[in-house]
């Protein structure tokens, strides 16, 4: 099971990796397509965009439907689902060392400001004491 989600993984780590396919991914997220629909905005054959969307088809991310002689594609959630899932133990690690880190800083703003305020009162001690002896 392991192993078969880790394959699925990399087929759709691999798909996400081209920026036309995820450009083709984000209008899929607003409903069904045609190829040429999808096609309009790049400046490539219809025959490069059908390779994307082979690619895209292979991993799991999108399906293509039949009805007459429209064949739609659509968004897969899925594969997504499963690389949020990935994704999930790496952005709790992440949080968790942006949160120490944020608690860090914090410590040395307060030691900074502890300091200037002991550095003030200083001066103004140094200052009235200077005051005093003319």
């Amino acid at each position: 099971m392991v192993k078969l989600m880790s394959d699925r993984l990399s087929l759709t780590l691999t798909a996400l990796s081209d920026p036309t396919r995820r450009a083709i991914l984000a209008r899929l997220a607003l409903g069904e397509a045609t190829v040429n629909d999808l096609a309009q905005p790049f400046d490539m054959s219809l025959p490069a965009v059908s390779k994307h969307l082979k690619v895209l088809e292979k991993s799991g991310l999108i399906s293509r439907g039949r009805e007459k002689q429209w064949r739609p594609c659509r968004l897969e959630p899925e594969p997504l689902q499963e690389v949020d899932m990935w994704l999930k133990d790496y952005r709790r690690l992440w949080e968790g060392r942006f949160d120490r880190l944020e608690a860090y800083l914090q410590q040395l703003q307060a030691a900074e400001k502890t300091a200037k305020v002991a550095s003030d009162s200083a001066d103004t001690k140094a200052a009235d004491d200077q005051g005093e002896t003319k």
